[in-house]
């Protein structure tokens, strides 16, 4: 599958703007567990595919799809591709290790094609993409574009914006949604923290009910 893309948006990312979570480094080496519909197993290539209404759990990690390809490498590393139904998305969620009193974190994603790469910790959203992360119930940063790939080791997020064909004249225009849109909420200030002053050179406002200056 080739993607024309425009240069790549790096974001070392929602986890260094609130600096307090990280993802849940245990999962790697908790085993995967799946349901399906179905299930084809090869042991000599140690590969299985699973098919309708899948479900994987990996520690907190929850993938669901229509197909679920899965191999293992003979250090015994995981992989996995989701494949969403036709014209659905798959999804992909995962617990944040937050520190003693802090709201729990997760991370939600979707898109149409999901890969987990258990040797590189990482997880990579194909297609309409789409990556959340929530501050217990509350959503706190929103970014989506053609591909995101979210490092669990490093907690770095890249993201790619896709150029889509357009309509219009000029060829070289992107058409619209084919960039990266992010939302990303600020940083919380420390427990106890004082708000920023004013600067002491700033004027006093003070409510007047007249127009000085021999204003007409």
């Amino acid at each position: 599958m080739k993607h024309s893309i425009l240069p790549t948006l790096l974001l070392t990312a929602l986890a260094c703007i609130h600096g307090v979570a990280h993802a849940e480094k245990a999962d790697r080496a908790k085993p995967m567990n799946i349901e399906a519909d179905a299930l084809r197993h090869d042991e000599l290539k140690q590969t299985s595919v699973f098919t309708g209404r899948v479900v994987m759990t990996k520690g907190s990690i929850i993938l669901r799809g229509a197909r679920l390809d899965v191999r293992q490498d003979a250090e015994g590393y995981q992989y996995g591709v989701v494949t969403a139904e036709a014209g659905k998305r798959a999804f992909f969620r995962q617990k944040r290790d937050t520190v003693p009193g802090a709201p729990d974190e997760f991370i939600e994603g979707e898109s149409e094609v999901i890969e987990y790469d258990g040797k590189a910790d990482n997880v990579r959203f194909i297609t309409r993409a789409e990556l959340r992360r929530y501050r217990g119930a509350v959503l706190s940063d929103e970014i989506t574009g053609a591909v995101i790939v979210y490092n669990n080791l490093t907690d770095v997020f890249t993201v790619d914006g896709q150029r889509k064909p357009s309509t219009s004249t000029a060829g070289d225009t992107p058409a619209p949604g084919s960039r990266v849109r992010a939302v990303l909420a600020p940083k919380d200030p420390p427990p106890g923290a004082a708000a920023p002053a004013a600067p002491s050179s700033a004027p006093a406002l003070r409510p007047s009910n007249t127009l000085g200056g021999g204003a007409k």
